[in-house]
């Protein structure tokens, strides 16, 4: 019985719903009651829909009284705000407004900023990036809801004595601007461990993307099937300050999408569980 207790895990079993967008397209709720029966429990969304107001076709309230029939919940949400380093600021505290809007409706925690187009990874695009990431950050922080930067491999490469995630890090505010952080870009495109970043700034890593490297392409694949050893890269929980963790992976199946989600779940509960 003491045995039992001691692994019994603080965080909820979370999943990148990006990673199953196939299935989400042709049946959102049997897909979430697919992934609930393999143990997710927790999910970040994608593809909000701001014109509609939408997540997945249906109204946010509507949403999160199916989720919570299940006993489910969605903890985060990945948005579109790359194209508003183009707009002006009126028009990304509009959008952001109906982030707000739509994350309270869902019950969910933080909204994240996940992706820069490719050509906006240049020094100019990312002092533009620093200043929405601020406005952002205040806006979100004054509606009572956490914002974060989801990392991808670009943020790392050097600018002359410096990096864009050296400048997220350090010109914005910890307490508004969180770090979601993903261990498979930081594996592939840096010299840093989860536990080095998170030490420069202990309790700013809320989240966490957990996702395998193939040993062979560098491309995704399953948990357990890559190069990453997560037993040793895995970060401690309590100094990162982690709220939350989703397995992820963006493609390149084994077999299918669904059947990635099953066999991340079997090997992160069986290896990894015991760590969260």
């Amino acid at each position: 019985m003491e045995e039992a207790e001691a692994f019994t895990p603080k965080f909820k079993l979370g999943y990148q719903l990006f990673s199953i967008r196939d299935e989400m397209a042709k049946d959102p709720i049997a897909t979430l009651k697919a992934l609930q029966a393999e143990g997710y429990q927790d999910f970040e969304h994608y593809g909000y829909d701001e014109a509609a107001g939408t997540f997945y076709g249906f109204e946010p309230t509507e949403l999160k009284k199916m989720l919570e029939d299940m006993d489910l919940n969605i903890s985060s949400g990945h948005y579109a705000f790359s194209p508003f380093l183009e707009k002006s600021d009126d028009e990304l505290k509009k959008f952001v407004d109906g982030c707000i809007k739509g994350s309270k409706a869902l019950g969910a925690d933080y909204i994240t900023w996940p992706w820069l187009a490719p050509e906006q990874r240049n020094l100019e695009s990312y002092k533009i990036l620093i200043e929405k990431l601020k406005l952002i950050g205040k806006q979100v922080s004054d509606a009572g809801l956490g914002f974060a930067y989801h990392n991808h491999g670009y943020e790392f490469e050097d600018l002359g004595g410096t990096t864009a995630y050296d400048m997220v890090m350090n010109e914005t505010d910890p307490n508004e601007v969180k770090l979601q952080i993903d261990m498979y870009w930081l594996k592939r495109s840096s010299n840093f461990t989860p536990q080095q970043l998170i030490d420069k700034q202990p309790g700013r890593f809320t989240m966490w993307h957990i996702k395998d490297m193939d040993p062979e392409t560098e491309d995704y694949t399953e948990l357990g099937n890559g190069s990453i050893d997560y037993l040793t890269f895995l970060p401690d929980p309590k100094s990162s300050g982690l709220e939350y963790y989703y397995i992820e992976q963006g493609g390149n199946f084994t077999h299918n999408s669904m059947q990635s989600a099953i066999d991340s779940a079997k090997y992160l509960k069986k290896h990894l569980q015991k760590f969260l």
